[in-house]
């Protein structure tokens, strides 16, 4: 029986470079909501990784590194900064396509000298690349940068390198106790996932500015005695009364798009036939108010 190991791993990087994805391929389940807007995450989301060797790698995955301009933003940018004083290493992602890092991933790589931290880099979404030439440039641009433990061509969208990159995060792992049971995924509670799973559709169905003002809180969540029906009912947050009217749609139709793909993801996820129910209700300028932030749990 091999000894027990355990590792901590913060992922970063600027927004929409496909952090929330490679933790889903790491972990083999959708942990963490995923779309093409920037800002998708906003709070820390751990997930766990037990393998068959006995090593449990503990990962954090993050907002991503921006500029803020609200309070919510604020909070964001600094659970970046606690996730990185808090860990072992950190697997940094980058996207392939961009030529330099820009002022966000400098400022993150200062971070990582001033802690003097281990950090695995994973160039993502090489899956676009055409030219595969052009990756040799950038693994001696990026190499300058930072005496990276390993740097890994990876592809979040077909799951190319990911075993590479798996084999390099356990080399971080060192002997030590298993912090979770080892069939954990996620330290994130039911209620919490439900919630992001319904902000997910949002942020894949609607205008660009309209999901980063949402939030959704989970009113009720139960299962039937009599019946395998999980019941969910949910309010569905923004800030301006003609938010509202474009989430809720024409005859209630964009509401219903939103409820019916959130229900299927969430049967898939709980394994049960849910019974979802979604109010929008208007709470203005939410993400500068700080009694509210701390209300949906993104503080």
């Amino acid at each position: 029986m091999p000894k027990s190991k355990t590792a901590f791993v913060a992922i970063v990087g600027k927004a929409n470079v496909g952090k929330s994805s490679i933790l889903n391929r790491l972990i083999g389940s959708k942990i963490a909501i995923v779309s093409s807007k920037p800002q998708t995450t906003r709070t820390r989301i751990m997930g766990v990784l037990t393998t068959e060797d006995c090593v449990q790698l503990v990962f954090t995955d993050t907002p991503g590194f921006h500029k803020p301009k609200t309070k919510l933003g604020e909070k964001m940018v600094q659970a970046v900064s606690d996730s990185i004083s808090g860990v072992d290493s950190c697997l940094f992602v980058v996207d392939a396509q961009s030529n330099e890092l820009n002022g966000a991933e400098l400022e993150l790589i200062n971070k990582f000298k001033a802690e003097k931290m281990t950090v695995v880099l994973a160039l993502n979404k090489i899956d676009l690349i055409v030219d595969k030439t052009t990756l040799i440039k950038k693994l001696a641009y990026l190499s300058s940068l930072y005496d990276f433990k390993a740097i890994v061509p990876v592809s979040a969208a077909d799951g190319n390198g990911i075993d590479e990159l798996l084999d390099e995060l356990k080399a971080l792992s060192f002997e030590s106790v298993h912090y979770f049971p080892d069939d954990t995924l996620t330290d994130q509670p039911e209620r919490v996932l439900a919630a992001e799973i319904i902000r997910e559709k949002m942020l894949r169905l609607l205008d660009k500015e309209i999901p980063h003002g949402t939030a959704v809180a989970i009113e009720k969540m139960r299962e039937r005695e009599d019946k395998d029906i999980l019941d969910i009912e949910a309010t569905i947050y923004c800030e301006r009364e003609s938010h509202k009217g474009i989430i809720i749609g024409k005859q209630g139709a964009m509401l219903k798009k939103i409820s019916t793909l959130a229900r299927h993801d969430l049967e898939s996820f709980f394994d049960i036939k849910v019974n979802l129910k979604c109010w929008v209700k208007v709470k203005e300028d939410w993400r500068n108010r700080e009694g509210l932030i701390h209300n949906f749990g993104l503080d």
